[in-house]
């Protein structure tokens, strides 16, 4: 009975984390069609949603862009895409495993090369954003 009430609590913390993450993602940052996703045979709750413009840029991508603006003046525009955020809170212990789970549950038709957006809740409800990726990336150019 005690680990029953145990995971009903963790599920409703788990629940309290993704809606602070969702409301601020909505009304803090302009992200527009968000949704929570709560997937049978996911590991954990995520954030779907499309944020104002784009957050990443992969560093291939980046050299385009570069060469774009030195040849024609004009900034290259790049549209936003939409992002898998996982919400945490700060006082949660992750193993790779567990991040390892998350990528793999994540549908093959993404449209960004494996990364997701890390939200991590402190207990002030402060929320600090991460791009996290699956393996390894080449560095950004400066």
């Amino acid at each position: 009975m005690a680990n029953l009430v145990n995971e009903i609590n963790t599920l409703q913390a788990v629940r309290n984390v993704s809606q602070t993450v969702l409301e601020n993602l909505e009304h803090q940052h302009d992200w527009t069609n968000v949704q929570l996703m709560e997937e049978p045979g996911t590991p954990r709750m995520l954030i779907r949603g499309l944020p104002p413009k784009r957050l990443y840029l992969h560093p291939d991508d980046q050299i385009t862009a570069l060469a774009h603006e030195e040849a024609t003046g004009e900034k290259l525009h790049q549209h936003p895409e939409y992002e898998w955020v996982l919400p945490v809170h700060l006082s949660e212990s992750w193993s790779l495993a567990q991040f390892a789970a998350v990528f793999d549950s994540l549908p093959e038709d993404k449209t960004q090369a494996n990364r997701i957006l890390l939200a991590t809740v402190h207990s002030d409800s402060t929320i600090v954003y991460y791009i996290m990726h699956e393996g390894m990336v080449k560095p950004r150019q400066n």
